[in-house]
């Protein structure tokens, strides 16, 4: 596991997405993963904003992967933001 990337134990249920933080080098980076992504890791379940969480938190370690992979090659978009669809 590479330490320079961590994520936070802040996690945020929004419209369609979640929304949890990384810290690289002390700085915050919003992350989002959308309901279809999520979906697609918890064997095609439908995700809403009820169960958007317990499902988050089933496939977590997959989510944060996929997410430090991102940060890791700058696939930063235009907010500065990580976007996992």
């Amino acid at each position: 596991m590479n330490q320079s990337v961590i994520f936070t134990d802040q996690v945020f249920i929004e419209v369609d997405n979640v929304r949890f933080i990384a810290q690289q080098q002390g700085m915050h980076i919003n992350c989002y993963v959308s309901f279809s992504a999520i979906s697609e890791l918890c064997d095609k379940q439908v995700v809403c904003e009820g169960n958007a969480m317990c499902l988050f938190e089933q496939c977590r370690f997959d989510i944060e992967d996929q997410a430090e992979a991102l940060i890791e090659q700058e696939a930063f978009n235009d907010s500065g933001d990580i976007v996992l669809v």
